[in-house]
């Protein structure tokens, strides 16, 4: 059975620091290049982050400006996010999500919620 569970959201204040993990089962972890979405209130999802799983190159969102840096650890099947200068438009339930390389299958986790509120 695939799951992806996040972990590690919560309410931190502006220019605080969350680090997000996700942690993956029940498919290859390396044939799957792993990314964060958020999705805020009445908003569309939008993409975050990306790393490649033996390259390990990285892509970001236009918004993350320096501030978040995505990681992963093949052997444990774990994903990360560790977001700093948090600010409140970064309020947002944010997703793990794998995504084929080689089908562009994706599979989704149910999300944590990031609050940025001072």
């Amino acid at each position: 059975q695939v799951q992806l569970v996040e972990s590690g959201g919560g309410l931190v204040q502006p220019g605080g620091s969350l680090r997000l993990s996700c942690v993956a089962s029940g498919f290859t972890f390396t044939n799957y290049v792993m990314r964060w979405f958020r999705q805020a209130p009445g908003a569309e999802r939008e993409f975050v982050a990306s790393i490649e799983p033996f390259t390990t190159a990285t892509n970001y969102g236009d918004f993350v400006r320096g501030r978040f840096t995505i990681s992963r650890d093949n052997a444990e099947k774990m994903v990360y996010l560790q977001m700093n200068s948090l600010q409140p438009e970064d309020t947002a339930v944010y997703y793990c999500s794998a995504r084929n390389r080689y089908t562009g299958y994706q599979y989704w986790g149910q999300g944590t919620q990031v609050t940025v509120s001072s």
